[in-house]
């Protein structure tokens, strides 16, 4: 019997045809790969002066890349921290059992997702003096404009791990007497961050590639310095410091996404061992039980 529900396990022909099918589309990556290096050879972008530049600190391009790492970190590191807090907040809100409260949640919630975020930073940093009244610099511009969409989905990816969880549980603590706010911030909320965690980091990756939409206002990210240097020295550097801008965001991404799997997994051994202590406990609890019972008898 298929161990899958939705599709049947592969037989021998089948599997033999995955097979060739991956080895036939590796050639074709391969072959591609080498064609592209061989344009770029031909070309001249695979010269070491060429690449040299993003080593070479007397040209002072690793110090700006450097300094645009550090800018780009912190509107993301600002704009996770407010978006995670206030689409939280707003989570709660979409699910209030109250319509005065509800009603506007999900309006502002749903505006800002349909906003692109391109837009919505272009209407903070143009608009946000003559329409706000807002005197916003770049770097609380390009925050705002990420803090407000992000704030937005992470609201409907926290509401949709709370609604995960089975409703028994939430049943079982109102028989209790506990409040809805005890049920959704003791009860709920903790299980639902481990069923939401890879959704949840996969939209803050999403958030820290989203802060090279900088460059439309000028802000010194990794791309708009990226840029800048291009046009300081030559557009024959146009590929290599691209390709150093898209390097840098590749490794910060692949470490964001490391530390969270090492989180899940803690989280998850945790969960473990705490289960495990309770099964031990009610096994010593029913060996005890079972002894006084002979005693008695």
């Amino acid at each position: 019997m298929s161990a899958s529900v939705l599709f049947d396990d592969l037989g021998p022909r089948g599997q033999r045809n995955v097979r060739i099918g991956s080895v036939v589309g590796g050639l074709f990556v391969l072959a591609l790969i080498a064609v592209g290096l061989q344009r770029m050879g031909t070309n001249g972008q695979l010269e070491g002066d060429r690449w040299a530049i993003l080593f070479d600190t007397r040209t002072g391009v690793p110090q700006s890349l450097g300094k645009a790492l550090v800018a780009t970190l912190q509107v993301a590191a600002i704009a996770m921290l407010f978006a995670t807090l206030l689409g939280a907040a707003l989570s709660f809100g979409r699910l209030s059992d109250r319509a005065l409260l509800r009603l506007p949640v999900t309006i502002v919630v749903e505006f800002f997702r349909a906003i692109p975020l391109v837009i919505l930073i272009l209407f903070l940093f143009l608009g946000a003096r003559p329409v706000l009244g807002l005197d916003l610099s770049r770097f609380w511009t390009l925050v705002l404009g990420l803090v407000l969409y992000n704030m937005a989905v992470l609201c409907e990816i926290i509401r949709a791990g709370i609604l995960s969880i089975d409703r028994g549980q939430s049943e079982a603590a109102y028989a209790i007497g506990m409040r809805k706010s005890q049920v959704m911030v003791s009860i709920l909320l903790p299980q639902a961050v481990r069923r939401m965690l890879p959704a949840l980091v996969s939209q803050l990756v999403v958030l820290l590639k989203d802060t090279s939409l900088g460059f439309i206002i000028a802000y010194p990210e990794l791309l708009q310095q990226a840029r800048n240097i291009i046009n300081f020295f030559g557009s024959q550097y146009s590929l290599q410091l691209y390709v150093a801008a898209a390097g840098i965001y590749i490794i910060v991404n692949f470490l964001l996404s490391t530390i969270a799997h090492q989180l899940e997994k803690r989280v998850n051994s945790s969960r473990k061992v705490a289960a495990g202590s309770t099964v031990m406990a009610g096994a010593n609890e029913d060996q005890t039980l079972t002894a006084v019972a002979i005693d008695r008898g």
